[in-house]
């Protein structure tokens, strides 16, 4: 069984927010939220300055607390470790959004996907459409991997940061974090996450 997991190498990433726009559209993700998010932050003094980027999304995490605190049971995890959110079994509880020690889920109060013109919409048929009053987050666009795809964010990608893949087997993903230099976020809460970072 794989173990799904990305590695984002932070020496590449050059904040284009690229991977932000793709998983916005191919989720239909209503007006006012991300699923994805590229943190950023300048270091040094004049004239030694740079930017460093993070970007930050759901970390299907081994030990999930989002699915310990979900009532009933509409947080869950397959057994190739991505978690999801089985929104007709939501009660609308917000628990797995305050459990969240990555501030990774949203709630969505208005599902509209508008244009700034307030009229023309746009919905991706291949992607679920996301109801009202349910909390949403990144779902390493299942439906593409379930396909033999990478994420959308992974593919659309200029320079290469996003690296998807089997933790299980021999691919780029399992090697990078063989070597010893992934490092995760939050370690010390105890979760265990499946999204690293190099760099």
């Amino acid at each position: 069984m794989p173990r799904f997991a990305m590695v984002i190498d932070l020496k590449k990433c050059i904040g284009c927010n690229a991977c932000v726009v793709a998983c916005k559209s191919e989720h239909n993700v209503p007006n006012d939220i991300f699923l994805t998010v590229v943190l950023e932050k300048e270091e040094g003094q004049f004239p030694a300055v740079s930017r460093v980027f993070l970007p930050v999304l759901c970390n299907h995490c081994g030990h999930p607390v989002c699915v310990d605190v979900c009532p009933s049971k509409a947080t869950y995890q397959r057994e190739d470790g991505i978690v999801l959110i089985n929104w007709d079994k939501c009660i609308g509880c917000k628990a797995c959004i305050v459990a969240c020690p990555y501030d990774s889920r949203s709630w969505v109060k208005d599902n509209r996907v508008v244009f700034p013109d307030g009229e023309t919409t746009f919905e991706n048929p291949l992607a679920p459409k996301i109801q009202k009053y349910v909390p949403v987050k990144c779902d390493f666009c299942v439906h593409r991997v379930d396909n033999g795809l990478v994420p959308a964010c992974v593919e659309v990608c200029p320079v290469g940061a996003r690296i998807f893949g089997n933790t299980e087997s021999s691919d780029l993903v399992a090697e990078l974090i063989a070597r010893g230099y992934a490092w995760s976020l939050l370690d010390d809460k105890g979760t265990e996450p499946y999204v690293y970072y190099i760099g």
